[in-house]
């Protein structure tokens, strides 16, 4: 049942929009950073752009249509798991449908995403990141795994 299936979008995007809350009133307001361990900061990044920050120099607009082009993308999702038939295809989706919704509040809200997870490890430093942003790549690693990987033990 794809109800049970939305909720569990909504579930991400409250958790997303609660930690991004907290993040804001902790962090961006004082603009400040905590250092949590040796390889976890939480650090206030507007992100403007895409994943990652790509294309987060490219004008006034570019926020308004990256927005657009997600909610298009995130309905046509919605309209995919409301017709999926495998559960493990209903919940990568949610967890992309709850992740991107979380991204487009605070597009809407802020003109631009709050990213503040920080991790970097051994001389690495993976760009600043979010609960939305994690459950997107969590559902899309479902996805593949499906898709790659199932299907292939399935021929």
């Amino acid at each position: 049942m794809p109800v049970n299936f939305l909720f569990l979008s909504v579930l991400i995007v409250a958790a997303d929009q609660l930690t991004k809350q907290w993040a804001f009133e902790a962090l961006f307001l004082p603009n400040t950073s905590f250092k949590v361990s040796s390889f976890l900061n939480l650090v206030p990044v507007w992100n403007r752009g895409v994943s990652f920050g790509i294309l987060s120099q490219s004008g006034d607009m570019m926020p308004v249509i990256i927005t657009i082009i997600t909610a298009l993308i995130t309905i046509c999702l919605i309209i995919w798991l409301i017709k999926a038939q495998k559960l493990i295809t209903k919940v990568s989706l949610s967890f992309i449908i709850g992740g991107a919704i979380g991204n487009i509040i605070d597009r809407v809200e802020y003109g631009a995403v709050i990213d503040f997870l920080d991790f970097h490890a051994f001389g690495l430093h993976w760009p600043a990141f979010n609960i939305a942003d994690s459950a997107i790549t969590v559902g899309v690693g479902i996805f593949f795994y499906e898709n790659f990987v199932l299907r292939r033990r399935e021929t």
